[in-house]
Parts: structure tokens; sequence; C-alpha cells
């Protein structure tokens, strides 16, 4: 298998375009199922899920071809079942969204558990009990089987705000008969993403953006064209990495209104100098990276929660930069219960950090990090051990690369483009 050898400590300097978002595309294309036309899809990023959700859908006998290096067209004309192959199913977590067009356009679907990140339990009853309040029965013996003779519109608060679960219902509910509205709704930008394809495809979305999100029903939905916005946990990996080596590194092609939550963590937590110049965000070149106590001395906390608070995904990141900043801080994972188990790898390479328990670390930096034989364990935890071998001393090797590809289109390019040392090893088979 592939693996990353780097050389660390050396500057990083120039810029860098953020690819499309990986929590967008695959959204959008589950939801290219429900319209025998075709979708449209720009800004798309060349990254192992996208790849695995295509071989999914061309399993099941839709048709694809890319217009341009990130742009995708793609047709559900032919379906010619409705069963998930389970060996793809078990690659990747977005497997789980094509239940809802599926079960809308046809009635039925049948799949087996998805696979994805191993980051604790992640509940799939909410798709579930979203799926059987608009009609449809739903039965279980090692693979789901869901089925439904007319799906009807509903009422429905989900018990958690899960962003598959928002968008599966979504989907499923734009060919329901009826008005149908979605309480506790998942409102992150790449949920937008999906309700602004799906009126362009002629769905009657409203409320896009807020956590109660209403559906007229309708008879059936015809082609469309999205281009799909930056990925925010891809700008937070690049500011993580600017903030922990020298240099100075532009990030083209960010959202500011996306990152008010995330750039008050790594400023007002962290103590990372960035600033905006027109569109670009620029990482500054000067960091004195400082924890920032709370009123009275008290030892601040990180903590994740739902869109617009600090996401999920970028705890990974911020952890690694406290092993770099003046001070204490208390990170709370409060989604995951396996996430912040990658901390041992930091630990190899000399940070100082304490796992309270499965949700909750504190680190303590400044501490020099040294070159480490490490494994990637899911994409996030990829990425944030490859930003630690970029500031530590010496060489590492990082195993299990794949996991980092899942995420991140070209990640090894981009940085050789800002000067790291990086290589990337394909032994001979």
């Amino acid at each position: 298998m592939a693996y990353f050898l780097v050389e660390g400590g050396h500057p990083l300097n120039g810029d860098v375009t953020i690819s499309g978002n990986k929590n967008a595309a695959l959204p959008v294309i589950a939801a290219a199922m429900l319209t025998s036309e075709p979708v449209i899809i720009k800004n798309v990023p060349h990254i192992g899920d996208i790849e695995t959700l295509l071989q999914i859908s061309t399993d099941l006998g839709a048709t694809y071809r890319w217009l341009g290096h990130n742009t995708l067209r793609i047709q559900a004309q032919h379906i010619q079942k409705t069963t998930l192959d389970p060996e793809l199913c078990q690659r990747i977590r977005a497997s789980i969204l094509l239940a809802g067009p599926l079960l809308a356009r046809y009635g039925e679907t049948q799949f087996y558990p998805p696979g994805g990140d191993v980051i604790g339990r992640r509940r799939l009853d909410t798709h579930f009990l979203a799926f059987e309040a608009l009609g449809a029965q739903v039965t279980y013996n090692r693979y789901f089987h869901l089925r439904s003779n007319g799906l009807h519109g509903s009422d429905i608060l989900l018990d958690e705000a899960s962003v598959t679960a928002t968008e599966n219902t979504i989907m499923a509910a734009v060919l329901a008969k009826g008005r149908t509205v979605i309480r506790n709704a998942a409102s992150e930008p790449h949920v937008q993403d999906l309700c602004r394809l799906l009126n362009n495809m002629g769905a009657q979305v409203s409320g896009i953006g807020s956590n109660q999100i209403s559906i007229e029903g309708v008879d059936a939905l015809h082609g469309g064209e999205i281009s799909i916005g930056p990925d925010l946990l891809e700008v937070g990996s690049f500011v993580g990495l600017g903030a922990v080596t020298p240099g100075e590194i532009r990030i083209h092609g960010a959202r500011k209104t996306e990152l008010e939550m995330a750039g008050f963590v790594f400023q007002k937590r962290l103590g990372v100098k960035m600033r905006w110049e027109k569109d670009v965000l620029v990482v500054s070149d000067n960091q004195q990276l400082e924890i920032m106590s709370d009123i009275g001395g008290a030892v601040p906390k990180i903590d994740d929660a739902p869109w617009p608070m600090f996401p999920a995904d970028l705890m990974s990141i911020a952890l690694v930069i406290a092993t770099q900043a003046d001070g204490m801080i208390l990170a709370h994972e409060k989604m995951f219960e396996s996430r912040l188990y990658f901390v041992d790898k930091l630990i190899s390479m000399g940070a100082h950090i304490i796992l309270c328990d499965p949700h909750r670390a504190v680190v303590s930096g400044p501490t020099p990090l040294h070159g480490q034989h490490l494994t990637s364990p899911d994409i996030r935890a990829g990425m944030a051990i490859l930003i630690a071998a970029m500031t530590a001393q010496g060489e590492s090797r990082i195993d299990n690369i794949q996991q980092i590809d899942r995420g991140y289109q070209d990640i090894d390019g981009k940085l050789r483009r800002l000067g790291a040392r990086i290589q990337r090893v394909v032994p001979y088979q």
C-alpha cells in the first residue's frame, strides 16, 4: 500500500486553491438518482469517496462522464436494480445517501450498513424513523430493506441534527405526496447546496439554511446544474498547516461567511494569526501561538456542535495546533466517542496530551514534535497527523494514506507546491 514520507520542519510559502466540498458533492451525486434526466455538477473533487459513490451508482445502472477536470455529468435514466453492492457500501458512509432517492423514485431499496471512518458509533436510526414517518416500511436482517407504496408528507422532528439524515429525508420528501416539515434539521453549507440543486431540478424546498425545512412534494424532477462550494474542512486544514509551520500560506476559494466559528476558535482560542485580503485568506508567517485563557485565568475549552458552531471534523486539526501553542486547553469532542483515540500518535511524537475519557483531552504546549512511523486511522485524523509531521523534526512515514485520499484532492501535490518535503511512495507490486 502507498505511504507518505515527510521531512518536517521546513517553511511553507505560497498559494493554495481549495477543492470542492466533499460533503456537498456526495449528496448531490445521490440526488441525481431522483430523475432520468442528466445532472451537471461543477467543482467536484477527485477523491476516493467520490469514486466509490460513482461506482455504486454505475452498478445500479446510472452513467457518468467527466466534462472537464472537475465537472461531472451523471444520469440515472436506466436504473436496473435498487439493491446496493454490499462491498462498495462498506467502503463509505455516504452509501446511505442513496436510500432516500431510490425509495422516493422506485418505492424500494435494499442495502447493507454503510462503512466509513471508525470514529465511534454513528447511528442510522434517525434516517429510518424519518422514512417511516413518510410512510415507508423498514426491515433489517443483516441488511436494510425499505419499501413503500407511495410516500406521503409528514411533520418530522429529527431526534438529532444529523446531516446525512436531513439530506436523506429531504430527498425522499421531494417526491412524496403533500407537505413535509423537517424540524431540528441540519443546516450546514453542504445541506444548503443540496437543497439549491433540488430546487433547480423542480423541487419546492424552503427554509434553506435554517433548522426547519419545508418541502412541497412534486410528481417528478427534471435535470439540473450546480457548482458546489469550497470545502470548509480543507480550508481549516490549511489554516492549521500554516499555523504550525514557518512561512505564509494564501488560501484561495474560502468563504468568509462559512468560517465564523472556526475562525473564532483558531484566532481567539489558539492564537492563530490570519487575515482576509479581499477574497484570499492569509495565514501569517509570524505565528506566536498562545492559548487564550478564559476570564480569571481559567483553562479554556474547544467543543464541537452542529452548524453554525465549531465543526467536529476540525477538532483533530485544532488538537495539533494546540500542541504548538503556549498554554493549556481542553478539547471536548461531543459527537463521536472514538475520534480522539488518534492522540496516542501525537503523544508518540512528543505531544503533551492527557486523554481524560473518549470525549475529552487536555493539551499542554508548546512541545517540539519528532518524526515517527504512523498510520492514518481516518480522513481527518490522517490529515492532522500529516500536519503534525510537517512541523516535526526529522522524517515521518504515514501509512494507510488512502484514508486521507478519501477526503483531500491531490494533497501531496498541493503541499509540494507550497515547498513541503513530501513523497508518495507506491511499493512495487
